[in-house]
């Protein structure tokens, strides 16, 4: 993987095909509804046409042909605005993130949902696989079961993670669980959350799973995700503080992004 900037969006080069998790923001984020004033007074986004999740792509020889599939985490505006570079992905969102960003009533909530493109077209990804760690809920995403969506509500109700399986390494694509590696060490409940009881759960889990192997946690908010995927560094826990980092991932992985402020 490589990190580009702090607003993160991952692409998993597997052999089944790249699946792309979350797609970041685009540069129609400028122009935000002036109505709503969180996005009035409270977001400002900051980003060129060429730092969306499209171009940084081709840029290093991903095309939208190779992206088989999409994992959204979320469907807030930061997560979701650079679809239109995959039209022919399939798309895979949480039927209670779709229900909830949807319509008139997701618009309130704070959802753009119309700014989808046409193409939207999502299948839902039902977390039906049982238990995962310390995660409720779970769905392999690959047919050699190493890329696993799991449960972590809080943020949103029905916000999922992605976790990637290297041998024992565990690379665990975050999303808005947290937006740093140090707020979720501490509990602390940072940025957006829909529910602070089920975020803290959420929290507490993600600290149970990483004390359990060694874990490399990237959020789509912190500046020091891509310096951990690349040193690598995993999560410091009481029980790994003590270890050697774990070796670098064999599998390849690119990391696409986009700045927002």
């Amino acid at each position: 993987m490589v990190g580009l900037a702090a607003d993160l969006g991952y692409a998993i080069e597997h052999r089944d095909g790249v699946i792309l998790v979350d797609t970041g923001a685009s540069a129609a984020l400028k122009r935000l509804p002036r109505w709503r004033p969180y996005f009035r007074l409270s977001v400002r986004f900051d980003i060129e046409p060429e730092q969306e999740a499209g171009p940084q792509l081709r840029a290093i020889g991903i095309g939208a042909a190779d992206v088989k599939r999409v994992v959204l985490t979320h469907l807030h505006i930061d997560h979701d605005a650079g679809l239109a570079a995959f039209p022919n992905s399939e798309i895979l969102v949480s039927p209670g993130e779709l229900a909830a960003a949807s319509g008139l009533a997701g618009r309130l909530r704070g959802y753009l949902p119309q700014r989808w493109p046409k193409t939207f077209d999502p299948k839902p990804l039902v977390l039906d696989g049982g238990p995962y760690g310390p995660f409720q809920r779970s769905r392999r995403l690959a047919a050699d079961g190493g890329i696993v969506a799991v449960a972590t509500p809080g943020h949103t109700p029905d916000h999922l993670s992605v976790i990637v399986e290297d041998d024992e390494t565990a690379i665990f694509l975050a999303g808005d669980a947290s937006y740093s590696e140090a707020t979720m060490l501490t509990g602390q409940i940072d940025g957006v959350g829909a529910d602070e009881t089920a975020l803290s759960a959420t929290l507490a889990a993600i600290r149970a799973f990483a004390a359990s192997r060694p874990t490399i946690y990237l959020p789509a908010h912190d500046p020091e995700a891509p310096n951990r995927l690349v040193a690598p560094r995993a999560t410091p826990t009481p029980a790994s503080r003590a270890r050697s980092v774990a070796p670098a991932p064999s599998s390849q992985a690119t990391l696409g992004s986009s700045p927002t402020t």
